[in-house]
């Protein structure tokens, strides 16, 4: 049974770019070969850790949302425990309304900051 899953993962910051970039294709390889689909891929970047995982205090944050059956979910486990560039992994599954959420966090209309429209000031002398 198809199910939606988000994955959030962090990688190690030493890594260069070459194998950050492998490193991730393997896992979204993996979820398309176990006939899953890649929905959306966000960079979020390096990012201060709350607290020191293997004396690294920063770490590179990379989001997967997918579809996919949910056997996956336990090779993907599996793979994250074995991998020593992985410092951390979650894996979610999303319900209805966090699937509507998600796909309005996408669109832009959840997660940016609204202007508030200026008005125009008129001043009165007395």
């Amino acid at each position: 049974m198809q199910q939606q899953y988000e994955l959030v993962y962090i990688v190690t910051p030493v890594l260069s770019e070459a194998d950050l970039k492998k490193n991730i294709k393997k896992y979204i390889d993996l979820i398309k070969s176990e006939k899953g689909e890649v929905i959306h891929e966000e960079n979020w970047g390096v990012k201060q850790l709350a607290y020191p995982i293997q004396k690294k205090t920063t770490g590179y944050y990379y989001l997967v949302e997918f579809t996919a059956n949910t056997d996956i979910v336990a090779k993907l486990e599996t793979l994250f425990q074995r991998d020593e560039n992985i410092l951390r992994f979650m894996i979610t599954r999303l319900d209805k309304y966090a699937k509507e959420y998600s796909e309005k966090r996408r669109k832009g209309e959840i997660g940016k900051k609204k202007q508030k429209p200026k008005a125009d000031k008129v001043e009165q002398e007395a």
